[in-house]
């Protein structure tokens, strides 16, 4: 498989189909704190242009994204279902370390009508909490209150999860 393209006289080559499909994608600041965008434009059309060759023989041969797509915890595998849940005692070790919350809200929002963003999709929030920290911003101001720069908080949480999930 084909894994570079040239542009302008530079030649933009990537590791992998995943990192191909993650710096063809639009710009989003989420990907930015994991490092996963194109750094310009140009590497991003180079991205799409690898994309665009890439055979369904290699996808089906190249799996990026393994898992299923649920709406609910009632169609989600068993397989899945206990990889969320680990996922979630990971996510309570390791916010736990950085943070040290009185307390912890785990959270999904199934269907539009329960809050979910995006149709078809199942997710799992983690939510530290602390005694007296109830506010209202959100409710009435539509405003959210960030302790931290988001770039720290990803460094944070990412170093954590490295070193929660090794126990």
């Amino acid at each position: 498989m084909k894994l570079a393209a040239t542009l302008r006289g530079t030649t933009y080559r990537f590791a992998d189909l995943k990192e191909v499909m993650a710096k063809a994608n639009e710009e989003k600041s989420g990907d930015k704190l994991a490092g996963v965008a194109a750094t310009s434009a140009t590497e991003r059309v180079a991205a799409k242009l690898v994309l665009s060759e890439v055979t369904l023989r290699e996808l089906r041969e190249n799996p990026v994204v393994p898992y299923e797509h649920q709406s609910s915890l009632a169609t989600l595998n068993a397989p899945a279902a206990r990889e969320m849940m680990e996922l979630a005692r990971q996510a309570e070790r390791a916010l736990g370390r950085i943070y040290n919350p009185d307390g912890f809200n785990f959270g999904l929002n199934l269907g539009k009508a329960a809050g979910a963003g995006v149709a078809g999709h199942l997710h799992l929030h983690a939510l530290p909490r602390w005694l007296g920290d109830t506010n209202f911003m959100t409710a009435t101001g539509e405003t959210r209150v960030l302790p931290e720069d988001l770039a720290i908080t990803w460094e944070r949480v990412r170093a954590a999860f490295a070193s929660v999930a090794k126990i």
